[in-house]
C-alpha cells in the first residue's frame, strides 16, 4: 500500500496514522507529527517496543482473565490512559470534547493538557459526570507566575479532576525542524484557553551584554525541585511528575513525595537522542522501586506494546500522537475506536501470553 493510497478503513493504529496524514494540513501535521531535530528519538520511541518479544504460554486456564488494574485507590477497566496533548482543535472542530467523550465511552483515563483548546470544566462535564468513566486528570506546567499556577490547581481540583500531572522536561521548546519549517501557527479560534488572556505576562528583563537571551531571559525563572515541593505542599491529589528518564531525578521526585511518575521523553519533542522510554521504563523502575506507581507514554501502538510496558514495571501507559491522528480521522468515533482496537490487541496478547491478570506479570 503506498502513501498515496490510504487504507479503506482503519484496523489498527498503522492505519489510522496512513489517514491522517491525507486529513491534517501541514500545518498541524508538522505540530502533531513531528519531533525534535532529527527526530532520532520519535522512530526509537516505536522501535524499541517492536524490538523487545514475548514468550508465549500454552494450554493455561484464562477463565476470569481481566485487563483492570489500580491506581491511586481506583480500580480502571484497564491500564489504556490518554496523554495530554495540546491543541486538539487544530485535529478536529470538536478538539478535546470528541477525545473525553470516547474516553468516558470506552472507560479509559484522559488527562487534559494545559494547553487544551477546550475548558477542563466543558471536559469535566463529559467525564466525571458518567460513573462508568476512568478519571480525570490534569496536566500542569509550572508557569513563571505561582499564584496562577496556583489558580491553575484549584481549578483543576474545583473541577472534578482526581490528580495533577506535573510535566517537568520542557523547560524550553526543542528543535522542530517540521515545524519550523511548515511555519507553525495556530489558526484563528484555537488557542490555549486555560492561558490565554489570563496568565499575567513575565516581568521584563533588560540583558547585559554578553547574557542569553535564553538562559538569562526566558529560564531565568525556570522551575527547579523547590517548586515541585512547594506545589505538592499545595494540593491533596496525587501528584505524578511526567518526564522522568534518569533515576536520580525519579528518586529525587519521590523523596518530595511524588504520588507517581511518568516515564516519557515528552514523545521524542525536546531533547533528540534520548533513550526510548522502553529501554528507560525498567532503569526507572529499578531506581523506585514497586512501590511507586510508574505509568509510560511514547511510541506504544499495539496492545503487545502495553503488555510488555507492564512487564517492564510500569502501571498503565498514555497515548498521544495515535488519538490525535484518530481525532483527525473520525472525531470521537475515532479515537473510541482506537482504544478498542488496543484493548483487544492487550487481550489477545494476554491470552496468548497466558496472563490472567495484568498486576502479576511482574
Amino acid at each position: 500500500m503506498s502513501p498515496a493510497q490510504p487504507p479503506a478503513a482503519p484496523v489498527c493504529l498503522a492505519d489510522y496514522a496512513a489517514l491522517a496524514r491525507h486529513r491534517l494540513d501541514d500545518n498541524a501535521r508538522a505540530y502533531f507529527e513531528g519531533g525534535a531535530a532529527d527526530e532520532l528519538t520519535l522512530a526509537a520511541n516505536v522501535q524499541a517496543w517492536r524490538d523487545i518479544p514475548l514468550s508465549a504460554r500454552v494450554l493455561r486456564p484464562m477463565a476470569g482473565a481481566h485487563t483492570r488494574v489500580t491506581l491511586f485507590g481506583r480500580t480502571l477497566a484497564h491500564p489504556i490512559l490518554l496523554a495530554p496533548v495540546a491543541y486538539q482543535r487544530l485535529a478536529h472542530p470538536d478538539g478535546e470534547l470528541a477525545t473525553a467523550q470516547a474516553a468516558a465511552a470506552l472507560q479509559a483515563g484522559m488527562v487534559l493538557s494545559t494547553q487544551s483548546s477546550v475548558p477542563v470544566e466543558d471536559i469535566a462535564r463529559i467525564v466525571c459526570t458518567d460513573p462508568d468513566a476512568g478519571p480525570l486528570w490534569f496536566q500542569l506546567y509550572l508557569q513563571h507566575d505561582r499564584g496562577f499556577t496556583l489558580d491553575l490547581v484549584r481549578r483543576a481540583e474545583a473541577a472534578g479532576c482526581t490528580a495533577l500531572v506535573l510535566t517537568v522536561d520542557a523547560p524550553v521548546q526543542g528543535a522542530r525542524d517540521r515545524e519550523r519549517r511548515a511555519g507553525f501557527r495556530l489558526p484563528p479560534g484555537v488557542r490555549a484557553v486555560h492561558l490565554d488572556g489570563l496568565l499575567p505576562p513575565r516581568p521584563a528583563r533588560t540583558l547585559a551584554a554578553g547574557q542569553s537571551a535564553l538562559f538569562d531571559g526566558l529560564l531565568a525563572d525556570t522551575p527547579t525541585w523547590d517548586d515541585v515541593a512547594w506545589l505538592r505542599a499545595q494540593t491533596r491529589l496525587p501528584l505524578l511528575l511526567k518526564g522522568m528518564t534518569h533515576p536520580e531525578d525519579a528518586r529525587l521526585a519521590q523523596s518530595l513525595g511524588a504520588d507517581g511518575l511518568v516515564v516519557s521523553n515528552h514523545g521524542g519533542r525536546t531533547l533528540d537522542t534520548l533513550p526510548a522510554t522502553a529501554v528507560l521504563l525498567p532503569r526507572i523502575a529499578d531506581a523506585v522501586g514497586a512501590s511507586l506507581p510508574l505509568l509510560v507514554d511514547g511510541g506504544i501502538r499495539r496492545g503487545t506494546d502495553v503488555l510488555k510496558a507492564l512487564v517492564l514495571g510500569a502501571r498503565a501507559v498514555l497515548i498521544g500522537r495515535p488519538v490525535v491522528q484518530a481525532l483527525a480521522v473520525g472525531g470521537a468515533h475515532g479515537v473510541a475506536h482506537v482504544l478498542r482496537l488496543l484493548r483487544d490487541e492487550l487481550e489477545i496478547a494476554m491470552a496468548l501470553t497466558g496472563c490472567t491478570s495484568l498486576d502479576r506479570i511482574r
